[in-house]
C-alpha cells in the first residue's frame, strides 16, 4: 500500500482516499509570467509521478492544477510588454502546455484559471466576512490570522513576537513571519480588476487556490501537492482561508518535493546558473534524459542538478532503450524458463515496494536495472524463451507507464524507420550491392545507430 510523507502531521502515513477509489488532488500550478525553470519542473514531475503511480495502483483520479494568471508578476510583466494581462498569460500557459508535453507530463483532468473563477473567490471572501476572519483597510480586504487558532500548524512556524495588526499586501512574504495577508486587493492604475462590493480590485494569489481547489474537489479534498517553497506562506495561508470559511479539514495529505539545486548552489540568474526547460533543449540535450534525472533522486530529497549528471541521465536511459530493443530483437524458442518468470516476479514487488515507500524513485529504478541485468544475462546464456519475452516486454511497458521514459509511440515509428533500412541493407547484400551496403550503414551510424551481425541476423543499438 501506498504511504506518503504529510507535511502536515510530519509523518509518513498509509494513503487512503477519502471516496472510494477517486483520488481528488489538487498540485499548484505555474504562474504564467514566463517560462518556467527546471526548479519548477523538478515538482511538476514529482507530481506526475504520483498521478501515474495511483493510476498504476488502479485509482482514478481527478486531479487539478491551477494556472495562476493574476498576480504582482503577471500584471508587472504584461504592463512592460504592452499587452493585455489576458493575451500575454496566454501566450505562456500554451508555452508552459508545450513544456509539459515534451517532458512527457500527463495533462491534469482539470486547468481551472485564476481569472475564470472571480466570483469564487468573491464567495470565498464573504463566507470567511460573515466569520469574522477579515477586515477592510484601505480598499482592501485582510485576513486576520489571529481568529484563526491553528495559524502555523503546516509550517509550524512560530507566532511570538508578531505585530499584532501589521500587514502584507504583496503576494509572497520577503522573509518568514506571519502577518495579514491580503485577499483582495484595491486597484492600482493600469491595473486588471474587477467591480465587486468590496471595491474595484483583483484577487490575492492565496485565495486563488482556495476557491478553485474546493470548487472543483470539495471542501474536503485527499492530497495537495507543491514545492517546499509552497509551504510558506501560501498554503499556511490557503488552509486559514479554507478552513476558516468551512470549519472543516481542508486537505487529508499536504506532499511536498524538495527544492532543485544547480552545482550546489541555490538557482539564480545572478549567478549564471538558472535554466529553463527551453535553455537545456537548446544545448541538445533530450527531454527525456531531462525528465529521467528530475526523477531520479526521490522528490523529498534535494536534488543536486549538474550536467555530468544529466550525461550519466541520458548514458542511462540509453542503456534501457537498447535493453528494451534487444529483448524485442531477440529470436527465442517457444516456451517459458522459470527463473526468468522469478525475476520479473521479484523486478515487480521491488519496484512497487519503492514508489509504495513514500514515492522512493532510487529503489524503483535500480529494480529495473536489475532486472535488465539480469536478463540479459539470460539472453546471452540463450535461456529466455518466447512466453518470458511477452511478459518482459508486457512489465517494461507498465513500468514505464509511471517513469515515463522511454517514449513508446515515437520509438516505434523510430525502429520501423531502421528496421526498413536494415532490411534495404540486407537485400543490398544479397544482390552484391556493397557500395549501397556500406552507405546504409554509415548513415544509421551518423544517426547514432550501430549494426552488428549476429547467428540471429543483425542487431541494431544506440551508440
Amino acid at each position: 500500500m501506498l504511504k506518503l510523507h504529510n507535511t502536515l502531521s510530519g509523518l509518513v502515513e498509509e494513503f487512503r482516499p477519502a471516496q472510494g477509489n477517486v483520488v481528488r488532488m489538487y498540485a499548484c500550478g505555474p504562474t504564467v509570467y514566463d517560462y518556467c525553470h527546471i526548479g519548477n519542473f523538478r515538482t511538476f514531475v514529482a507530481v506526475d509521478l504520483l498521478r501515474r503511480y495511483l493510476l498504476y495502483c488502479g485509482h482514478e483520479m481527478k486531479h487539478v492544477m491551477n494556472i495562476t494568471d493574476i498576480d504582482d508578476k503577471t500584471i508587472k510583466r504584461s504592463i512592460e510588454a504592452g499587452m493585455t494581462l489576458r493575451d500575454y498569460t496566454t501566450k505562456y500557459t500554451h508555452e508552459f502546455l508545450q513544456d509539459m508535453d515534451h517532458l512527457n507530463i500527463q495533462r491534469p483532468e482539470l486547468m481551472p484559471r485564476a481569472t475564470d473563477h472571480i466570483e469564487e473567490m468573491i464567495d470565498l471572501i464573504d463566507r470567511l466576512n460573515r466569520k469574522g476572519h477579515t477586515y477592510l483597510s484601505d480598499g482592501s480586504v485582510y485576513y486576520n490570522i489571529a481568529t484563526f487558532n491553528e495559524y502555523g500548524k503546516l509550517s509550524k512556524i512560530n507566532l511570538e513576537g508578531n505585530v499584532a495588526g501589521a500587514r502584507v499586501d504583496v503576494d509572497s512574504y520577503e522573509k518568514d513571519d506571519a502577518r495579514d495577508f491580503a485577499l483582495w486587493k484595491a486597484a492600482k492604475e493600469g491595473e486588471t480588476s474587477w467591480d465587486t462590493h468590496y471595491g474595484t480590485g483583483r484577487p490575492g494569489w492565496h485565495l486563488e487556490c482556495s476557491a478553485m481547489s474546493m470548487k472543483y474537489l470539495g471542501e474536503t479534498f485527499d492530497i495537495h501537492c507543491g514545492g517546499v517553497d509552497l509551504i510558506f506562506p501560501h498554503h499556511e495561508n490557503e488552509i486559514a482561508q479554507s478552513e476558516g470559511a468551512t470549519e472543516r479539514q481542508f486537505v487529508q495529505y499536504w506532499v511536498h518535493a524538495e527544492h532543485l539545486m544547480v552545482e550546489g548552489q541555490k538557482m539564480s540568474k545572478s549567478l549564471g546558473n538558472y535554466y529553463t526547460f527551453r535553455d537545456l533543449i537548446a544545448k541538445g540535450i533530450k527531454p527525456m534524459a531531462i525528465r529521467y534525472l528530475l526523477l531520479s533522486v526521490p522528490y523529498r530529497k534535494q536534488l543536486n542538478f549538474t550536467f555530468e549528471g544529466l550525461q550519466a541521465a541520458e548514458a542511462a536511459l540509453e542503456r534501457l532503450l537498447n535493453f528494451r530493443r534487444r529483448l524485442k530483437q531477440t529470436q527465442v524458442d517457444p516456451g517459458e524458463n522459470a527463473d526468468v518468470t522469478a525475476m520479473l516476479e521479484r523486478a515487480q514487488q521491488k519496484f512497487e515496494a519503492g514508489l509504495d515507500d513514500d514515492m522512493n524513485t532510487s529503489v524503483a529504478l535500480a529494480a529495473v536495472f536489475d532486472l535488465m541485468r539480469e536478463v540479459n544475462a539470460a539472453i546471452d546464456h540463450g535461456e529466455l524463451k518466447a512466453e518470458d519475452q511477452k511478459k518482459l516486454l508486457a512489465l517494461i511497458a507498465k513500468f514505464d507507464t509511471v517513469l515515463g521514459v522511454l517514449g513508446a509511440a515515437e520509438e516505434e515509428m523510430l525502429e520501423e524507420e531502421i528496421l526498413r533500412l536494415i532490411e534495404e541493407r540486407n537485400q543490398a547484400r544479397k544482390s552484391r550491392n556493397f557500395a549501397r551496403s556500406d552507405e546504409i550503414r554509415d548513415m544509421l551510424a551518423a544517426r547514432g545507430i550501430l549494426l552488428e551481425d549476429t547467428k540471429d541476423g543483425v542487431r541494431w543499438r544506440r551508440k
